[in-house]
């Protein structure tokens, strides 16, 4: 199963995205949808309602009066605490109820406006934001909704700021336009990322072998790598000790695959194979096989586990090392060095890009990372000499 996460701004046009999924095949659970069910009449949670805030919140009809409640609930923060006690745990646990249900190959799209708010975005394999410019939302709201322009603008104040949104959605849909245009984005997102992400989640899918194809740098870099990992931190629990964003792509300036190179450090390998099918659940397949790292002291091998992404739109490596071993420390130490050495980085730019071009029509990069290893292993040599002339720690 797939875990999707859609949100939005208030008028940005989220049910648009949301029912083009459905009709391709989603299994759509609408949090706000849930919120009504949850204080129909007959309901446990218009009884506790009822009984926190009084018979006025009754319409005649024996239903939720909605302004009534609102006007109570929402007249200080400890009234909303108490609204927020009594909905949030009958929402989560209804919301728990439909997802389970679903088909173990359903592709389950969690359509909830608070997403960033409630601060949820790792537990779902990929977040879709849907924005639109201030502007237009405005217009809609006012003219589909009847609001107050000023309430329009106070409701779109209130809520989570476009700089938010981005930070944690690895999809951004544009609404601003012809509806047609987004519905062709989202057509093309089921079809070449959720379909396939799906399936390899389940199916336990490796990525297929890639080329050693270098790409200019990418600023963005860091921030896709910090979204991963916030959900492999949340998939690792406890047994984390640390989760880092290692490798070329984590050093500023310098060229590198489009492949994000991540390190979950925990204390011993069994915990690493504790987390086989939380990590692989997350969208994190292991790769078959003995995996590990060249000892620098000649004496063999460092074991690891290696994960890789499922989505296909946004390869990782997945690196679990254990404290057991060196391993974990020179990778945080080699990233650190290339960082504050530009002629060190610069020296590694060139190895690669000649490599690279020299194996560019292989059809994996083991020969490239063979013949590379030679500089990196010099390049350990002169880090651990940087770290003890700076006092580096981890």
């Amino acid at each position: 199963m797939l875990r999707v996460g859609l949100t939005g701004g208030i008028g940005a046009g989220k049910s648009t995205v949301a029912n083009r999924l459905a009709e391709l095949g989603a299994v759509l659970v609408d949090s706000d949808r849930i919120a009504r069910e949850v204080v129909e009449p007959g309901t446990e949670g218009l009884a506790r309602l009822v009984e926190e805030f009084g018979d006025a919140i009754l319409a005649a009809d024996g239903s939720l009066d909605r302004p009534a409640l609102a006007a109570k609930a929402f007249a200080d923060d400890e009234s909303r605490r108490r609204l927020n006690a009594i909905v949030h745990p009958l929402v989560g646990a209804r919301t728990g109820e439909l997802m389970a249900a679903a088909p173990p190959d359903a592709i389950v799209v969690h359509d909830i406006p608070l997403l960033v708010e409630n601060g949820l975005a790792t537990v779902y394999h990929l977040v879709v934001v849907v924005d639109a410019p201030v502007e237009v939302r405005v217009r809609r709201l006012v003219s589909a909704r009847g609001m107050a322009e000023e309430d329009a603008r106070a409701r779109i104040r209130a809520q989570a700021s476009t700089e938010q949104r981005r930070a944690v959605a690895d999809v951004w849909l544009d609404n601003g336009g012809a509806e047609d245009a987004v519905l062709a984005e989202v057509d093309a997102l089921w079809t070449d990322r959720l379909v396939p992400f799906e399936a390899n989640v389940r199916l336990r899918r490796p990525r297929p072998p890639m080329p050693p194809k270098i790409a200019e740098y990418d600023p963005t870099w860091p921030a896709q790598a910090e979204r991963v990992l916030a959900r492999v931190r949340t998939a690792a629990g406890e047994l984390a000790r640390r989760a880092d964003h290692i490798g070329s792509t984590a050093v500023s300036g310098l060229p590198a695959k489009d492949i994000l190179d991540l390190q979950l450090t925990v204390a011993t390998l069994a915990d690493a194979d504790t987390l086989l099918e939380l990590l692989s659940d997350a969208g994190f397949p292991r790769l078959a096989g003995d995996w590990g790292d060249d000892a620098q002291d000649g004496s063999g091998t460092w074991p690891k586990r290696l994960h890789v992404g499922g989505d296909p739109q946004r390869p990782v490596n997945l690196h679990v090392r254990s404290t057991e071993t060196p391993a974990w420390r020179l990778a945080l130490l080699f990233r650190d060095f290339l960082r504050a050495n530009a002629a060190e980085r610069d020296d590694y730019r060139d190895v690669k890009l000649r490599l690279a071009t020299a194996h560019a029509a292989d059809r994996t990069v083991e020969a490239y990372a063979d013949e590379k290893q030679e500089w990196v292993n010099g390049a350990f040599a002169r880090a651990e000499k940087w770290a003890a002339a700076t006092g580096w720690t981890p």
